[in-house]
């Protein structure tokens, strides 16, 4: 079924880690349903090219967008950036961020206990690992609201996973910081519906990312992950872009606090067997 959701010419995106993933694939997907993009991300030169084509991308649709190259955890750019926003809008009462995504993927991967200490993780990689995936949400919401960025109706967003909620090789530093932003949604979800805004954790199943990439046995999760889901394939960051796009609608005004599983089932299934085929 096609989507008939379409957005006002004043409402605006801003995606953290906008540039590759689910961020950039929600960024397209929302500017194709008329929402202009503010997109935050952290890109050296090698990489550039590939925003400089998403931008091309999203302004095809006819949305307006602005990009930011930025840490999305430092309070001073974070700010400076909220500024500009404010900035932009003028004296605009009107526009507004209707979506705020989190989709930001930077931590680190390594073992809580190891034979030498310096294969362990630190305490400032933990704390970097947590504060940059969970906390800098609930910063950036804060912001927001402080400048009257967003208003009633607005739609928040965090990207968590299963590894929220299990044990594996080198993962424990990002586990807690996906078990945290969920937290962080639940309160968020109690502090702002008073005014009219929800928030959701979106699940997805295995998605082969950049992110991804960069985890310790992907290749075996990927093939896990293929053969455990129902549907015999792999979610894609356009499967989560298209969920986002219906969650931001009018109509999903009463869905806020919830763990949503964008997975094709996936995580449902608790081992790998045979699927029917009819």
């Amino acid at each position: 079924m096609k989507q008939d959701v379409k957005f006002k010419s004043n409402e605006w995106a801003l995606i953290l880690g906008a540039s590759s993933g689910f961020g950039a694939a929600t960024a397209i997907e929302l500017a194709k349903h008329g929402m202009n993009i503010f997109g935050v991300h952290l890109d050296r030169q090698a990489t550039m090219t590939n925003v400089q084509n998403l931008i091309k991308d999203i302004k095809h649709t006819g949305a307006k967008t602005v990009f930011y190259n930025i840490n999305a955890a430092d309070s001073i750019k974070r700010n400076e950036t909220l500024d500009d926003i404010q900035e932009q809008f003028g004296n605009d009462s009107s526009s507004t961020v209707k979506v705020l995504l989190h989709s930001l993927a930077f931590g680190t991967l390594k073992s809580f206990i190891a034979k030498k200490q310096e294969d362990a993780i630190t305490q400032a990689q933990m704390e970097m690992t947590v504060d940059v995936m969970a906390h800098s949400l609930v910063y950036w919401v804060q912001g927001l609201l402080t400048r009257n960025l967003i208003k009633r109706g607005g739609r928040i967003f965090g990207m968590t996973s299963s590894g929220g909620r299990r044990a594996m090789p080198f993962y424990g530093a990002v586990s807690a910081a996906k078990a945290s932003l969920e937290s962080h949604i639940r309160q968020l979800t109690m502090e702002l519906g008073p005014l009219g805004i929800t928030s959701n954790a979106i699940m997805a199943g295995v998605t082969d990312t950049p992110a991804l990439r960069k985890i310790p046995g992907n290749v075996k999760m990927v093939e896990a992950a293929r053969l455990k889901n129902p549907t015999g394939r792999l979610t894609t960051p356009e499967d989560v872009a298209k969920a986002i796009v219906l969650l931001s609608s009018d109509e999903a005004s009463w869905i806020s606090g919830n763990v949503l599983g964008v997975d094709g089932g996936e995580d449902i299934v608790g081992f790998i067997s045979p699927r029917n085929n009819y």
